[in-house]
Parts: C-alpha cells; structure tokens; sequence
C-alpha cells in the first residue's frame, strides 16, 4: 500500500534553522527521507525483515515439536490431554477478534477517524490483557499439580494439588520454591495488580489537575489494565469446569480411542478397571516362587505410588517372568525383551511427560513474551493515536504493528491444534 503524496503545509513544517536542514517537510517526515512514499516503503521493507527472522525463530521450535512428536507420538497423545482446549479456543477467539480490530485500525488511520482510531487500539490492548490472564489460570493451574518440565515435573494422579508441605516432604523442593508454586496465580497477577493502580492514581490525578490529555490517556489504559484481570474470571470459570483427573489422562494415553466416548462409557471404564484388578489379584495368588518372596506385596503395594518408578518396573519386570516361567503366551511380545520389561501406554513419568511440558512452556512462553512486546509497542500507538499524530499521509507505525500483531496471532493459530487438539 502507497502512501499518498503529501503536501507541506505551514503548520507542520520544520523550520530551517531547527536541525540544519536547508528543506521544509511535514514534522512526520524523518529527515533522511525525501518523500512520505521512499519513509513508507522503507519501514515496510523493515519490519517484513523482522518478521521473517520471527517466523525462523518459530520454526526452529516447531521443528523440534515435530521431531519430539514424532519419537514419542504416544506421550505427546497422552499428556496433551492435560491441556484445557476450552481455554486455548477462548484464547484463540480473543486473538483473532484482536486481529479484526487492528486490521480495522490500520484503516481507520488512513481515513483520520481518530476517535474510532484510539477505541479500536484500546480493544487489540484489552484483548492482549484478556488472552494473558486466561494463560495465568492455565500456567498456574498446572504449576500447582506439578506439570512442569523435565527435572521438576512430580504430579501424582493420587495427589493431583498437593499443598506445600507434601511439596517438600515428598519432591525435595525448597519451602521458597513450594511456597511460589502453591500460589503462583498471585504472582502473575501481582505486575498486572499494580500497572493498574498506577494507572488509576494517573487517572486520578489528570482529572484533578485539568490536565485533558493526560486524563485521555490514563482513561483507557486503566480499562486496558482491568480486562487482564476479566481474563483471569473468565480463566478461572473455565478451569473449573474443564478439571480434569490424573486417571482419566493416564486411561486417554493408554487407549486415546476409549476416552472419546464420553461420561456414557465411564461406568464400563470403572468396571474395566475392577476387572482387571480382579485378574491382577488372581494372578498374584497363582504366582510360582518369587525371588522377592515375602517382599513381593510389599514391593507391589509400594510401586501403586507413581513416584516409585523403579519400583513399578520391577513388578512388570516379575509378573512378566512369572508368565513366562508359567509357560503362558505372551499376548504381545513387544512389551517385553525377556526380563528387561517397558510399560506401554503410561506416559506419566517425569521423563516423558517432563519434555512435553518443556516444550509446551517454552513455545507458549516465548509467544506470551511476544504478546507482552505487542502491548508495549500498541501502547506506544495508542498514546500517538490520541495525539491525533496519524493522517491519510501518514500511518505506517499503525500499518507496522499491525502486520507484527497479525503473526504473533498467526502463530499461536498453528501453536492450538499442535498442543491442544492433535491426539
């Protein structure tokens, strides 16, 4: 898109003798431009450069999410059943309403509807604020169960929301770290708690001192500052709602097919499980001798507890020889090479399940870090809008951030199906 010839005008001219210059030009004319088209032109070519190292920097992580997938599709399957997807398409509604509005800004711009302007900026910021406040819920929400990546990852589906103390006792973490993790929502909201109270003092004293424009701006940054925490409501309504159960998770990686059917199918999902213990139990009581002798239910009882990995693959590794020793048929001989036993379908180990939310925290993360720089720069815009400092000749800043918002929004389009609804 072209930017019209302009015409210097009296009123916007810079004077000769203020920077050297032996030329008038408009005062939103740099003064290394000859014309508003070659200033235009260049700040496009500028930020589709920018953009395009975005999208490079996106898809070195893309790459290793599809290279992750592809070695491990089934934990991958498995624990993206953790993920709300209602949250993740609030969020993607919320972002592409945010699209719609700067695309309608950027025009608004060209044809010098300030006031329409300045709303429509306010709204891309409230949404931004809305999507990050909806992320707070979800990233503490999980903080809380303890789905975090590798190293530090120790949910329970026995003890899905342990309370500190069991966080130290059980995980080896510091009271500090336990405290943090308990009460992480307080922590994310306490930045965005206090940019509104400064805010609202700003607001308060602009209308005090008379001051208009300050006031027109404190004005909608003090909603802008209040959507994040409607997000949060809206988050925390939607979380609610969607809980979900570590044996549901650990059922849905172990045969996904079997948790699409829905709440009609739990009642023969339970019985399933009764059954199966049932057999388990059956099993125990026809076992041969056993090296672990007299330990082997003690051994049992303490491998129930996910924590004790080891544990758990000692006893498969023993029932497994048990069937063998008994001459029994193994009904799939890929789960076992002899003694050295795997466990098919459980994707809840800190090591497996670790790399998925490493990789989820580090993709959504740094495009929350992108949203954060957005707000910033639509901030920046939206104080320049109400100065009524873009015209028909004059709107590339508006045009920039607006190319810049529509791939931060693009990118998380493709960042919902590959974490919250592929299975």
């Amino acid at each position: 898109m072209a930017t019209i010839d302009s015409v210097s005008s009296p009123t916007d001219a810079h004077a000769d003798d203020s920077h050297g210059h032996d030329h008038d030009h408009p005062s939103w004319l740099a003064h290394h431009f000859e014309t508003p088209e070659q200033q235009f032109d260049s700040g496009k070519l500028g930020i589709w450069l920018f953009l395009v190292t975005e999208i490079l920097f996106f898809s070195g992580m893309f790459c290793a999410y599809a290279i992750l997938r592809m070695l491990r599709p089934e934990v991958f399957e498995g624990c993206s059943q953790f993920l709300n997807t209602k949250l993740g398409a609030i969020n993607t509604g919320v972002l592409l309403f945010s699209s719609l509005t700067m695309a309608w800004a950027v025009r608004c711009s060209q044809t010098e509807e300030h006031k329409k302007l300045v709303a429509l900026i306010a709204t891309t910021l409230s949404c931004a604020m809305v999507f990050l406040g909806v992320k707070s819920i979800e990233y503490s929400h999980k903080w809380g169960m303890g789905l975090l990546p590798p190293g530090t990852y120790f949910y329970s589906a026995a003890n899905e929301h342990p309370t500190a103390a069991q966080m130290v006792e059980l995980h080896g973490f510091s009271e500090s770290t336990a405290f943090f993790l308990t009460n992480s929502l307080y922590f994310l909201c306490a930045p965005f708690a206090l940019i509104a109270a400064g805010v609202f003092i700003w607001l308060v004293v602009s209308k005090i001192s008379g001051n208009a424009f300050q006031y027109a701006c404190a004005k909608p940054l003090f909603v802008v500052a209040l959507s994040f925490f409607g997000g949060v409501g809206l988050g925390t309504i939607l979380e609610s709602g969607g809980e979900h159960h570590g044996d549901e998770h650990v059922a849905a990686a172990g045969d996904h097919a079997d948790a699409e059917h829905g709440d009609a199918d739990h009642s023969h999902a339970v019985a399933t499980v009764d059954h199966a213990e049932e057999v388990a139990d059956e099993s125990d009581a026809n076992m041969v001798q056993t090296p672990l002798g007299d330990d082997y239910a003690a051994v049992k009882l303490l491998a129930e507890n996910e924590t004790n990995t080891g544990l758990k693959d000692l006893v498969v590794a023993e029932q497994t020889q048990q069937t063998m020793a008994e001459g029994k048929i193994l009904k799939d001989s890929s789960t076992s090479d002899a003694g050295i036993s795997t466990i098919p379908g459980d994707v809840n180990t800190p090591r497996q399940a670790g790399v998925f939310f490493g990789i989820y925290y580090c993709m959504t993360g740094v495009h929350a870090i992108h949203i954060l720089a957005g707000i910033g720069v639509l901030v920046w815009l939206l104080i320049r809008a109400i100065r009524q400092d873009f015209n028909r000749h004059y709107f590339g800043p508006v045009d920039y951030v607006g190319l810049y918002w529509h791939i931060v929004d693009l990118i998380w389009i493709y960042l919902f199906p590959l974490l919250y609804l592929i299975r």
